[in-house]
């Protein structure tokens, strides 16, 4: 579960959805290296609490982060051997589509998240076409069904190659 100081929505949960922190909060927890990474996004925080995560990874458990690219590369940089999937959306302009059929932000939120989004995309489309390192995938998130099938594909086989890799 991430942490974020950007505000609840009202469908939302503390300590189900996120971590809901104050700026200082945050700022606390960034000195006090409790975070695998983090990052500003769209005017607010986002961070993924470390000891969660390295107390699932000692436990054999497979750990799915939802981070954003530079968050991405502080964790690659912890981790080299990482899986990263990228999941992009099938353009700007379906990403704009869903994110106002929402109705969960405001015209400048919406405007904030697509200039990164198009930042993003662009970087991952960069990324794909020089050739992407091992272990590394994109996903194009144009049917909800196909690409949850697709990531778990990618997962599975994943593991079934470490499996035989440490077997041997």
């Amino acid at each position: 579960m991430s942490a974020t100081t950007r505000p609840m929505r009202a469908e939302e949960q503390e300590g189900r959805d996120y971590y809901f922190l104050s700026d200082q909060q945050f700022r606390d927890w960034v000195a006090e290296g409790r975070f695998l990474e983090w990052a500003e996004y769209a005017g607010h925080m986002y961070g993924t609490p470390a000891d969660p995560v390295q107390e699932m990874l000692e436990a054999g458990e497979d750990v799915i982060l939802e981070i954003e690219l530079k968050g991405a590369e502080q964790v690659l940089s912890l981790c080299p051997e990482a899986l990263v999937i990228y999941i992009i959306p099938p353009s700007a302009e379906e990403l704009e589509r869903r994110l106002r059929g929402r109705k969960t932000e405001s015209e400048q939120a919406v405007r904030r998240r697509m200039s990164r989004a198009r930042e993003e995309i662009a970087a991952v489309e960069a990324k794909a076409r020089v050739g992407l390192p091992p272990m590394h995938y994109v996903i194009v998130n144009d049917s909800a069904n196909r690409a949850s099938m697709e990531l778990a594909t990618i997962i599975e086989t994943t593991r079934k190659q470490d499996e035989q890799t440490h077997s041997r």
